[in-house]
């Protein structure tokens, strides 16, 4: 069984899957066309998925199930893999710790006005005036709350914070004080000093955030998106910001990337911006390969896997 990596895991790592599955032969590429000789031949591909195309997934004949190495799947070529039959899975939760650390630590940079001081330093300015504010005892919304979300919570309640969820389903969620069904969001943003985005890019969920739902907002809350940049129009997020509907916005992700250099959002006055890398982690490969190798024991037995199976025609 040919089991044909798209993206080089490190030494160690590969190493580690050679040593622990020996009746498996495994082939690391850098990306699809290294691996084009092997398509026809593997049984198990794992990729990020950005290179790979509905063609690809024609030609591998004898692929049965795909390995996606991060949360988003929103590259895929859904239809082909739908139309074969191939079971699909990503390493959704694993972003969970640097992502919940990354909110609390832009929300913290934000009201403790940190960039203030490291211009002052800059500028050998000692000014005590600049006023600050805790986080502690507000209120955060998190729109999309699964396994990010819920660790984000929990650390919010380290600093004594009201916390509600946005979710498909409503129900109860860890760490959460009041769980809303998207149908009642505006009802939770009403109540938000913290809006926190970690909505997937799917057809539902590509612009979701309308004028109607940052009208609904605090004007003195701090919108933070983390999850994709679809989920909210430039045009629509501007005009919140420049009608002071809210007070600040966050930004890891933004409806086009890389964003382009004419851009507002670069020189706003109203937004912090990052280059989407809330999720990056040392232990980012190893986290992902632990739920790769839980699948994969399940797959080699014939048993179905239990782990983030995603469903093609829905697209998470």
């Amino acid at each position: 069984m040919l089991v044909v990596s798209t993206t080089k895991l490190g030494d160690q790592l590969e190493k580690k899957l050679t040593d622990q599955y020996p009746a498996l032969i495994f082939k690391f590429f850098k990306n699809i066309k290294e691996a084009n000789t092997l398509i026809k031949e593997m049984d198990i591909l794992m990729t990020f998925g950005e290179d790979l195309t509905d063609d690809d997934i024609y030609r591998a004949t004898k692929l049965k199930w795909i390995m996606v190495l991060s949360a988003g799947v929103d590259q895929m070529p859904f239809k082909a893999i739908q139309e074969r039959g191939i079971v699909i899975t990503n390493a959704r939760g694993i972003h969970k710790v640097p992502m919940a650390e990354y909110a609390i630590a832009m929300l913290l940079n934000y009201y403790r006005q940190n960039l203030q001081f490291a211009h002052q330093q800059a500028e050998k300015r000692w000014d005590k005036s600049i006023p600050t504010r805790e986080i502690s005892g507000r209120t955060m919304t998190i729109v999309g709350a699964g396994a990010i979300g819920e660790e984000l919570a929990r650390l919010a309640k380290a600093f004594y914070m009201t916390t509600y969820a946005v979710t498909n389903s409503g129900g109860s969620r860890p760490y959460f004080d009041q769980v809303f069904k998207n149908d009642s969001v505006k009802a939770a943003l009403a109540q938000a000093d913290f809006v926190v985005s970690i909505l997937p890019s799917t057809p539902s969920t590509k612009g979701y955030y309308q004028a109607e739902h940052f009208e609904a907002m605090k004007q003195d809350a701090v919108f933070l998106n983390m999850g994709r940049g679809d989920a909210v129009t430039e045009k629509v997020l501007l005009h919140a910001l420049d009608t002071n509907q809210i007070e600040h916005a966050i930004l890891d992700v933004t409806e086009i990337e890389p964003l382009p250099e004419d851009s507002p959002i670069w020189s706003h006055g109203k937004i912090t911006l990052t280059p989407h890398i809330s999720g990056k982690s040392a232990h980012y490969l190893s986290r992902a390969m632990v739920i790769f190798e839980q699948n994969l024991d399940h797959f080699l037995k014939g048993k179905s896997l239990p782990i983030n199976q995603i469903d093609p025609a829905r697209g998470y």
